[in-house]
């Protein structure tokens, strides 16, 4: 039953949404990614969780902070720094996974990000996400315009 596709994905999901609280308590306290980690993984329940991803996401995002929101902003209708922390974070986590995840479909990775946004963000901060997600996918991703990228 633990392999069934759907199981999988379900697991990856609730990874993304462990990864979001997890980034999202980095970028107010500044704690370190260790020790959220660590707080994470003693406190939260993580049956049916992909643990490898979530920490995967929380440390690779973490440490590439400033090379994605170098390579999200040419997407954005605003500053970085002018996000709202969790719009932030999502973007980062949809960019991270476009970046490097290429085994993820596009389609897969911005409709995970819309759900993040639509159970966490602002009322309409889905649509931004969405938005945002959706134009760095088609330069990102798509072979005839794709450029190519430093996958770290």
């Amino acid at each position: 039953m633990a392999n069934r596709p759907e199981n999988r994905f379900e697991s990856r999901s609730r990874a993304r949404r462990r990864a979001l609280q997890a980034l999202y308590q980095w970028h107010l306290t500044g704690l370190d990614v260790g020790e959220i980690l660590a707080q994470f993984r003693e406190e939260q329940d993580f049956s049916n969780v992909d643990t490898e991803l979530f920490a995967t996401l929380v440390r690779k995002v973490s440490t590439g902070q400033t090379d994605i929101d170098e390579k999200l902003a040419p997407f954005l209708d605003r500053p970085i720094n002018q996000l709202d922390v969790i719009e932030h974070v999502i973007l980062s986590i949809g960019a991270y996974e476009l970046l490097n995840s290429i085994e993820v479909p596009h389609q897969v990775v911005i409709d995970e990000a819309i759900n993040l946004a639509k159970m966490f963000g602002a009322e309409q901060g889905h649509s931004f996400i969405n938005g945002v997600l959706d134009k760095a996918a088609k330069q990102w991703r798509d072979p005839a315009t794709a450029l190519p990228f430093n996958r770290a």
